[in-house]
């Protein structure tokens, strides 16, 4: 796909981009002094750089490479990722974002775990914990895949070699920045990211002649379905429902995002504005997946590396170079973002409560060595899960199954018990957990098992338990 020439060009720009990162994560180091510096920002983040925050998470490695690729794989009706999605954000919005950043505000929460824990007992930290650290180690797992696509087209280097590589510069930006350093990186990169994704649509539409002639070659191969939204099963869209939208509600790096807020009005306006744009890039992407098919005629080409064959269609060298660090920036916006928030829920869930004579140091350093072991669970599972979508959709299942309906439904109904989250937690995470090891029995996916059963407890148990003790408000 690239020269010699290319590809030593393109290997210097990535190491210095990632040692340039690096660099300034041991700047901004300087500055983090205390342990909610690191995980919450200091709760002081401004309205401009809290929607590229949000933005530079949202849009990752699966936005660019993973939605492109089944566009092109699979046709419109991926755009229900993100119809589905974008319901939620709304949801979210209008009901929900209010209530955690009072909460936030009030407790000095950190993690979902500190909300769990006062609505249902300290208990309940260990399956938050475990549930958290199921997506989140996925999704950091997955950049990681991200990357080492990258280096493998732009340098040849072997895949997992490459994912070896993702995971100690990655590690390392992260363990010395934390939340500061994230959000001031995703302020440069979400610039890119809006910039960069409107310029490659707007060339690929160009080059394929329009939607007209997209649609008569599409039509002409006898693909024609292909173009339409609908090509999709119902079962397929409920999957992506109760997944990646519904794990909206429960996504750590958002609401902690939600507490690094200057106010709950930045907070608010800044995260309905950034999913706007996050969740149009994502449909762009899809998109463009498919015009790559039968307006750039890109018939012949390995799905993994569309991006690479659109860009290089498209685009002159100089500015393939520059939809490569486009890519970079995607991906590490999103990756030092989900390690972060894993390592969180481990520091401040499980080790925290433990060692509370701890002070603001120790935990500090604590919460720079979680970073270590959550991006070590997060390697493994990038070297033995494949598929970059694949992997996200399945650890977003286990977190949705445990979390979604103790934490949701508790948020607004004061009749569920101390006993019904619990139960409602360790039910829905195992079962889904279970039905994911036994390889998805029937042919059902874990969410369509692991989320009913989780809300069946927690309302059977509150019926049973609802009078014999008091659940925290």
């Amino acid at each position: 796909m690239f020269d010699e020439n290319e590809r030593i060009i393109l290997s210097v720009i990535v190491f210095v981009y990632f040692i340039l990162l690096i660099l300034l994560a041991l700047y901004i180091n300087r500055k983090t002094k205390t342990y909610e510096d690191y995980n919450v920002a200091g709760r002081t983040v401004s309205f401009f750089p809290l929607i590229l925050t949000f933005i530079g998470t949202g849009v990752g490695g699966s936005t660019l490479l993973g939605y492109m690729e089944n566009g092109y794989s699979l046709g419109m009706g991926q755009q229900w990722i993100h119809i589905t999605m974008f319901m939620c954000v709304i949801i979210f919005a209008l009901f929900v974002l209010n209530r955690v950043r009072s909460l936030g505000e009030t407790y000095k929460m950190v993690t979902i775990g500190d909300y769990t824990a006062l609505r249902y007992g300290e208990k309940t930290r260990i399956p938050t914990v475990i549930s958290i650290l199921f997506s989140y180690c996925a999704m950091t797992g997955m950049q990681f895949v991200a990357i080492a696509t990258i280096l493998n087209v732009t340098l040849d280097l072997d895949v997992t070699l490459g994912i070896i590589i993702g995971w100690v510069l990655l590690t390392l930006k992260t363990y010395f920045g934390g939340l500061k350093t994230v959000i001031w990186q995703d302020t440069f990169h979400g610039i890119i990211l809006v910039l960069g994704v409107v310029l490659l649509f707007a060339s690929v539409l160009i080059a394929a002649g329009g939607w007209g002639s997209i649609a008569d070659r599409a039509a002409s191969a006898g693909e024609g379905d292909m173009l339409s939204v609908m090509n999709i099963t119902p079962g397929e869209i409920m999957i992506y429902l109760l997944t990646l939208a519904v794990f909206q509600f429960v996504r750590q790096d958002l609401w902690q995002r939600v507490w690094a807020a200057d106010s709950i009005k930045i907070a608010g306006s800044g995260y309905i504005i950034s999913m706007i744009v996050a969740v149009t890039i994502g449909a762009v992407a899809v998109a463009i997946g498919v015009l790559s098919r039968y307006g750039l005629e890109l018939g012949n080409i390995d799905p993994v590396l569309v991006y690479y064959g659109v860009v290089g269609e498209v685009f002159p060298f100089p500015l393939v170079v520059f939809m490569i660090v486009l890519l970079l920036a995607a991906v590490i916006s999103s990756a030092d973002s989900f390690l972060l928030a894993g390592s969180s829920s481990l520091v401040n869930d499980i080790i925290r409560p433990n060692f509370s004579h701890h002070g603001d140091k120790m935990m500090l350093l604590w919460s720079r060595l979680s970073v270590l072991i959550i991006s070590v669970i997060a390697l493994v599972l990038a070297l033995t899960i494949p598929g970059i979508v694949n992997l996200m959709v399945t650890g977003t299942a286990m977190t949705v199954s445990g979390l979604f309906a103790p934490v949701i439904l508790g948020m607004f109904w004061k009749k569920v018990t101390t006993a019904a989250g619990l139960a409602s937690m360790w039910s829905g995470l195992i079962i889904a957990v279970l039905w994911q090891i036994a390889g998805h029995p029937f042919g059902l996916h874990p969410i369509f098992i692991g989320l009913p059963v989780s809300v069946i407890i927690l309302l059977a148990v509150t019926f049973i338990t609802n009078g014999k003790e008091t659940a925290k408000a």
